[in-house]
């Protein structure tokens, strides 16, 4: 299976803003972007910022969404293509496929700090959809799954003090969970106002659609 390799701290310094791809770290003083706010490379602090050309913007918002959510071209692409042969807005579309993969889900759920540290807990099996064990992080939920973590997982240090942690913690609108058995149900696919601004994503689609 294909992966992204490249050093995460790296990926925000070459997008020129934090992407939120290590959890906590990213929130702490040592965040790369706070030591070092410039792009990488031995050059990199000598760079100067010009201005981006209409292609360059629409490839930079294409690459910011594919770090973040941890995919690779190809990957994108379809998701892409789905949302653009979809009825509705292919912006609202193509964000909603990529909020209902099961890793963004149990990031968005509050039991990984990152969509890789999800992505490594899907990887080895301690995710249950409706009772079956799911290991594809790409997997898409459906409205009125049930998710939830393996027994041996809700025992383990691996979730030690999340309980009061997601007591304090702020869910989308369309998930809901029991945090004391650590149980989430996907109350209904993700809505235009559950999906942030839309009109970056609208480079994305001018990107594709030349």
């Amino acid at each position: 299976m294909a992966k992204i390799t490249d050093a995460k701290c790296k990926l925000c310094r070459r997008q020129g803003e934090k992407l939120f791809l290590k959890g906590e770290r990213c929130f702490s003083p040592k965040c790369a972007m706070i030591k070092r706010p410039y792009p990488p490379g031995v050059h990199g602090r000598d760079k100067k910022q010009s201005g981006l050309s209409e292609y360059g913007r629409q490839l930079r918002e294409k690459q910011r969404l594919k770090r973040i959510y941890g995919i690779l071209e190809r990957q994108m692409k379809k998701y892409f293509l789905k949302a653009q042969a979809a009825k509705g807005d292919t912006r609202e579309n193509l964000l909603r496929e990529l909020e209902t993969r099961l890793d963004n889900v149990v990031f968005r759920l509050g039991w990984a700090t990152s969509r890789a540290a999800a992505r490594q807990l899907i990887n080895h099996g301690l995710v249950l959809v409706n009772g079956r064990r799911v290991n594809i992080p790409s997997f898409q939920v459906k409205k009125g799954q049930i998710i939830t973590l393996k027994d041996r997982v809700k025992n383990s240090k691996l979730v030690e003090g999340l309980i009061n942690k997601l007591k304090k913690y702020e869910l989308p609108a369309w998930l809901k969970q029991d945090v004391e058995k650590l149980e989430a149900q996907v109350l209904s696919l993700p809505q235009a106002n559950d999906l942030g601004e839309l009109t970056p994503i609208g480079l994305i689609v001018e990107f594709y659609s030349r």
